[in-house]
């Protein structure tokens, strides 16, 4: 697995983003004392997409590469909606429209697949958007830490 190509190497601006929106929603941490590089080598995924119609991923860690089976550039090009197969998308869309609704989801579990075609479920997974510190929002992002081959 590959560090960021693009800009500052692990990213520190947009893990800034990651990890503060979800302390500012969740009141809990991210990751303890964490920097752009201790969320890029968390032991578990950390994944975000951008506000788009039809979001593609801006954020992966290596946790996330690992599990994918793809490196940073392939990951980072990759609309969102293709982590999970056709017939799971329904599903991951309504738990979108959840989450906005909401405010955040703590206990997602969804089928997803990696891109040697491995089928895995994510559980417990937190959702939630990415907001700035003025409420500005930049688009969503998701982190588990349990997760089973199928």
């Amino acid at each position: 697995m590959q560090e960021p190509s693009a800009g500052n190497g692990f990213q520190s601006a947009h893990a800034s983003l990651l990890a503060g929106s979800f302390e500012r929603i969740l009141r809990r941490s991210l990751l303890a004392g964490a920097d752009g590089a201790a969320l890029y080598h968390a032991d578990f995924p950390i994944l975000s997409h951008d506000g788009a119609d039809d979001p593609v991923l801006t954020y992966g860690n290596l946790a996330a590469q690992r599990l994918w089976e793809m490196g940073w550039d392939q990951l980072t090009a990759m609309p969102s909606r293709l982590t999970a197969e056709p017939g799971h998308r329904g599903q991951r869309a309504a738990m979108f429209e959840q989450m906005r609704a909401k405010g955040f989801i703590g206990n997602y579990a969804g089928v997803r697949i990696s891109a040697s075609g491995q089928r895995f479920e994510i559980r417990n997974a937190i959702i939630w958007p990415l907001l700035d510190e003025a409420g500005v929002k930049h688009g969503e992002a998701a982190t588990f830490r349990e997760y089973a081959y199928l």
